[in-house]
């Protein structure tokens, strides 16, 4: 395997079915670029005579769309900002706060991420999109799932405030999960 010498970026995005790392390999003296998504190669051109521009790609599981502009900064100096569909990563980071939430926990020794995708009742667990099972109780709603032989289940409830809206609970085993910050 040859060395990443033309490194010149690398991302983490959290996305419902993992985080994943974006790494890019920009050669302005042989025009070479390069997109490595957790460490497999996607896309590679070579003598690319035109050193700025953009390239396309999905990321994980759910072909998420993806791309980073090159862009001239001054002389040979060069800028690599990356979309997450159509939105910036800051931009894209943001409106996900807003639609999901993320729970990380350990359950006999292994670690499992949860992801809730608010506006589908989705549920993502390490990768994997979870069976579920929903149901109407007197407060909200339930989603049942299991992990590892564990029942799970998020609980949905109104806050009784406008702006705070629906809040999500986690409980497995009866427990209650802290909400992870990615």
């Amino acid at each position: 395997l040859e060395k990443m010498t033309d490194l010149v970026a690398v991302w983490e995005v959290a996305l419902s079915d993992g985080v994943h790392k974006i790494e890019f390999e920009h050669g302005t003296t042989s025009g070479k670029r390069v997109v490595y998504v957790d460490g497999k190669e996607e896309i590679r051109r070579e003598w690319m005579f035109k050193l700025v521009g953009k390239e396309t790609f999905t990321v994980g599981a759910t072909k998420t769309k993806a791309a980073i502009n090159i862009d001239a900064v001054s002389g040979f100096a060069y800028e690599y900002t990356l979309e997450i569909n159509g939105k910036s990563l800051k931009q894209y980071i943001e409106n996900r706060l807003k639609t999901t939430n993320t729970w990380i926990l350990n359950l006999g020794g292994t670690d499992y991420r949860i992801v809730l995708e608010k506006d589908t009742m989705d549920v993502w667990c390490n990768g994997q999109k979870m069976e579920t099972a929903g149901e109407f109780v007197e407060d909200g709603t339930e989603t049942h799932f299991t992990v590892a032989d564990h029942s799970c289940c998020i609980k949905a409830v109104s806050s009784g405030k406008r702006k705070e809206g629906i809040i999500h609970t986690l409980i497995v085993d009866n427990r209650e999960i802290p909400e992870a910050v990615e």
